[in-house]
This record gives structure tokens, sequence and C-alpha cells, in this order.
């Protein structure tokens, strides 16, 4: 039998890259995997390319840096599915400005950053909160290396995602949910490449302890599938470093 055969997972930002690996995943365990993106061409491809393999699966289009849309994503989920047992915030900002300012961006830019990356996998598992309770269910947020040394306002609305985590944890406890973060180091995907150039993949590839090779979306989705395993059930409250070792965690050398 397939490890997440009969369980839902939605995995938000799941038209491409991580997102759509992880999804992938869980769907190839036997889940019924809800597909969530901003982009509702992309989104329907993916869903399209799921199907066609045989998958269960299903796709919300969501705007995250919106209240009401989070809130109509939510209640299109609790309408159609009685509980959620995995609910996977891999959704985020991640290159151009965002990651490389801090001074000068002003208030409204900080706000979306932050409303993105941070308060939305906030918000979506306070929505989203009686399914998950429903199913003794499981939060997966998505950070980064980059909250260990949060230089830049990307680096910020990680480092915060890692305190929502833990907070999360800790407000969810007494209804059988866990709440754990991710963490990935250098993933190699189209968007990293686009954003960063070979130069740029390859300094940052070679800052980890086992350089041999960047990270893949399988990596991560393979991180996914432990943590919300019975093999992963006893973990809680944490953020697990998927990063080869990286040296942004500067403790460990």
């Amino acid at each position: 039998m397939a490890r997440m055969e009969g369980k839902t997972v939605l995995v938000t930002g799941a038209a491409g890259g991580l997102g759509f690996a992880i999804a992938r995943a869980f769907a190839d365990e036997g889940a019924h995997a809800v597909l969530v993106d901003r982009d509702a061409q992309r989104l329907a491809q993916s869903l399209e390319e799921l199907c066609a393999a045989g998958a269960s699966c299903s796709s919300l289009v969501a705007d995250l840096s919106d209240e009401d849309s989070i809130r109509a994503l939510a209640d299109e989920v609790c309408t159609a599915h009685a509980s959620l047992d995995v609910l996977v915030n891999n959704a985020g900002l991640a290159y151009g400005e965002i990651a490389s300012g801090f001074f000068g961006l002003g208030l409204v830019k900080w706000q979306h950053y932050l409303a993105v990356n941070t308060l939305a996998p906030l918000l979506l598992a306070e929505h989203l909160r009686t399914p998950l309770a429903r199913a003794g269910g499981l939060i997966i947020n998505q950070s980064s290396m980059a909250s260990n040394v949060p230089g830049t306002a990307y680096g910020v609305t990680k480092a915060a995602l890692n305190a929502v985590t833990f907070a999360l944890a800790s407000q969810l406890a007494g209804e059988g949910v866990r709440c754990v973060a991710i963490a990935p180091g250098m993933m190699e995907t189209e968007a990293s490449t686009d954003a960063l150039g070979d130069e740029a993949m390859a300094r940052l590839t070679g800052m980890q302890l086992a350089p041999s090779r960047p990270g893949s979306p399988s990596d991560i989705a393979q991180a996914c599938l432990y943590l919300a395993s019975r093999e992963g059930s006893f973990l809680n409250n944490l953020v697990l470093p998927v990063d080869a070792g990286n040296r942004l965690r500067g403790y460990r050398g």
C-alpha cells in the first residue's frame, strides 16, 4: 500500500518548481493532491500532467497576498474535503529585489513580502484548522537557508516564518496538529537557474559541505514525504535543514 493512500494534501505554489515536485511525490504515494497557485495557466498545465499520469488531484487558483482570497480558498477546501492531512505552505517570493534589498524598500514592499512569505502560511493554517485537526494533520512551511543569516528582506521573511512555525506547533499541539518547516539550500529549479545564473549557482553550491551537486526538487519532496509519514510522526516544532550542510549555518564551520 502506498504511504499516503487515502490522505489529502494541499500544496501552495504548486504550478512548478518545488511545489509541483512535492505535489507529484504525494500523488505518487496515493494521496489526493490539491494544487494551489496564482498562475491559472501554469496550474492547469501542471494539473493536466498529473492527471495524465493517473494521479488523484484537483486545483484552486488563489492570491496568497490577499486575505479574502485565502479565506475563499480555505472555504472551498473545507467544502470539498472533510479532513486535510497535510498542508504544505510552499508558495513564496524568492527572487529579485526581495533577495537583494533591505534598506530603502519602503513599507508597502515590506508588507507585501511579509504577507506572502510569512503571514499567508499563518492565515492558511488558521482557516484550515478544522480539517487539519480532524485528520491529526501536519503543516509544513517552506523556509530557507537564508533564514539563518537574514541579511535581506527574503531572509527576514523566512526567519519570521520559522518563528511562526514554532508558534503554530505550540498553538495547535492540543488539537493533534504538528507543524514543522523545511529550510532548503541551493535548489536547482528553472526559477533559480534563470534568476541566479551559472556563476551564482556554482558559488552557492560550493558553500555546501557536500558540494558535488545542488539540491533538486526531489530532495525537498522526499523530505516532505518523510515528515508526513509514520516514520516522521514524532517530529514536531522544528526547522529541518535540507542543504547538504551549507555554510550559511556558520556555527557548523
